[in-house]
């Protein structure tokens, strides 16, 4: 890990302000990184708790779309000393620069510049909001000083035809200076240690501070951009030779197991949001949320420990706290305060805070939102064609609810 002296001349930047329409209906009144995320979490605690696990402890979350939730929750919960100069802080649209809103992730960078300004970092940490993963940034960070370049990109290792659905790392014979960057193509290049596999990139990025605000000027007099990280900054710094990657897999995190290392998910769709939360629920799961070296951070509820009734049991399945389970619950994720019902069944699904499911009701492969209440008998996920004529059912064919919608008996 690289030490304090420099992590302490780091800005964090987090990016928040995606919509999350692909999330729809989870993103209805939220803002995609405050969508909960395995039970107490939410998804903007995972890059958070990494920064912060790091040392990286002065960090700006922009925020923009439906941000009053992740707003609360950023206040609320990431409270850093003030004796020592540390923040975590949500900043919103400021307008700075006329009135309008961001019109891309390198706009919002740009529109907050004073955020810089008042810091004067050496370095800037710039990653996505909305990523499940473990990684220690500082690691990355150390690479980016030794190697001289201007921005550092972190690349995961994804097999070629995984690849087409990412912004894909060409490197040059040396595997770290980035000599293409390229988006979602249909036949993606392989690293030079293996053909088989690409470098996606992660949305995470290191910048020397200097290189990232020549770059955001330029890109702002470009009436052609479209004003984005991963599609204008890095490519115009890919062609002035001064980009390099960060192989992800060269990242040790603390505590980490074998079975969970160099693990990392894209939550962006109904599916794999479901997905994720089906990596969690196993015995040896293939995400450990029990890893005390490198925790995952987040404000726990006031509420009292789950209690399970004589004929209630919950296998393969994690059990938040404040939750009744009267019936039976498989393969599934239950968060704060949820009720099972007696005799109810719920399996490989997922529950978000306050939700009810009453004497007799089957919940199946389903997501189903904050207070939900699934009325005593009532079926989810057991007829197909009723589910797509009553809800919204992925292409994945997975029952998704949104917040309080009522369930059609």
């Amino acid at each position: 890990m690289v030490g304090g002296s420099v992590t302490r001349s780091v800005l964090g930047i987090v990016l928040a302000g995606g919509e999350g329409k692909r999330l729809m209906p989870l993103t209805a009144d939220r803002a995609k990184p405050a969508v909960p995320f395995g039970g107490p979490y939410r998804l903007i605690d995972f890059v958070l708790s990494n920064l912060v696990n790091a040392e990286i402890r002065k960090i700006c979350v922009l925020t923009q779309y439906k941000s009053h939730s992740l707003d609360r929750h950023v206040t609320t919960t990431w409270r850093m000393s003030t004796l020592l100069g540390n923040y975590v802080t949500p900043v919103p649209a400021q307008q700075r620069l006329g009135p309008r809103w961001y019109t891309g992730s390198a706009d919002a960078i740009y529109q907050s510049l004073n955020l810089v300004y008042d810091e004067d970092p050496e370095y800037i940490a710039v990653f996505g909001a909305d990523h499940v993963y473990r990684m220690d940034p500082a690691q990355m960070i150390e690479q980016h000083v030794f190697s001289g370049a201007g921005v550092t990109v972190a690349g995961i290792r994804v097999p070629r035809h995984e690849a087409t659905a990412f912004g894909v790392i060409k490197t040059a014979e040396d595997g770290r200076t980035i000599s293409e960057f390229l988006e979602k193509p249909a036949d993606p290049p392989g690293v030079p240690d293996d053909p088989n596999v690409a470098y996606a990139s992660m949305g995470n990025y290191v910048f020397t501070t200097k290189t990232l605000l020549d770059a955001l000027r330029l890109d702002a007099e470009d009436p052609a951009s479209a004003h984005d990280m991963g599609g204008n900054i890095i490519p115009m710094l890919v062609g002035k030779g001064e980009a390099a990657v960060y192989d992800f897999s060269d990242n040790e995190v603390p505590g980490a197991t074998d079975r969970d290392r160099g693990y990392w998910r894209d939550v962006g769709t109904l599916d794999s949001y479901y997905e994720a939360h089906r990596d969690l629920a196993s015995v040896h799961p293939i995400f450990n949320l029990y890893n005390r070296d490198w925790p995952i951070l987040t404000s726990m509820p006031q509420l009292p420990p789950a209690k399970f009734a004589l004929t209630g049991r919950a296998i393969e399945s994690i059990v938040s706290a404040g939750c009744i389970v009267t019936g039976e619950v498989r393969d599934s994720v239950l968060s704060p305060g949820v009720l099972v019902g007696a005799k109810a069944e719920v399996s490989e699904s997922v529950l978000l805070n306050g939700v009810v499911i009453g004497e007799g009701a089957i919940v199946r492969n389903a997501i189903l939102d904050k207070n939900v209440v699934v009325p005593p008998g009532a079926r989810i996920g057991v007829d197909g064609d009723l589910d797509r004529h009553n809800y919204r059912v992925s292409e994945g064919g997975v029952v998704v609810l949104g917040k309080g919608q009522p369930v059609i008996v």
